[in-house]
């Protein structure tokens, strides 16, 4: 569902744990709960411009478990995606299913053209999910986090004809 003020609070509880949020680069600072509801409302606004989606899922016992942030520059019919989810539930093997369903949605769905993505060098998780999926290797870039110090990535991308080949469409 897309995040809203009611799930601030859970998406400073599963930010603030570094095993979730400190591989991703452009998640804003401080993380407490002012500068999460701020990110929200900042999305809510982006999405209405159709610039990004904020996704927040959400477990039986009403804990935020994952989020996904939707990046789109219509102008140039691409996207990215940066996502997480709760530390007790990686390394389950949904990684690579879900991330097929963002990346098909974003193609399918929101119609773009390109997705580019990036990790952390040090990010081999991430970088099997991306790779696995079919994204072709661009070369690194230095990406700037919230709080203006810098990281180097990797980064991917994917054109929708490309992965209509792979999915055999």
């Amino acid at each position: 569902m897309l995040a809203s003020a009611q799930h601030v609070a859970g998406l400073v509880e599963l930010l603030s744990d570094p095993a979730v949020s400190n591989p991703i680069y452009d998640l804003p600072q401080p993380m407490d709960y002012e500068t999460i509801a701020n990110w929200v409302r900042d999305a809510e606004l982006k999405q209405q411009a159709g610039e990004a989606l904020l996704v927040a899922r959400v477990d039986a016992a009403g804990r935020v478990y994952s989020y996904s942030r939707f990046t789109v520059w219509p102008e140039r019919a691409s996207a990215e995606i940066a996502g997480a989810v709760r530390a007790d539930m990686q390394n389950a093997g949904g990684g690579k299913t879900g991330a097929a369903r963002s990346f098909g949605w974003m193609f399918e769905v929101l119609g773009v053209r390109l997705i580019g993505l990036t990790a952390a060098m040090e990010n081999v998780r991430s970088a099997r999910v991306i790779e696995a999926a079919g994204f072709v290797a661009m070369g690194e870039r230095v990406s700037i986090r919230a709080d203006g110090s810098s990281r180097r990535s990797r980064y991917w991308e994917m054109t929708r004809e490309a992965w209509r080949a792979r999915q055999g469409l």
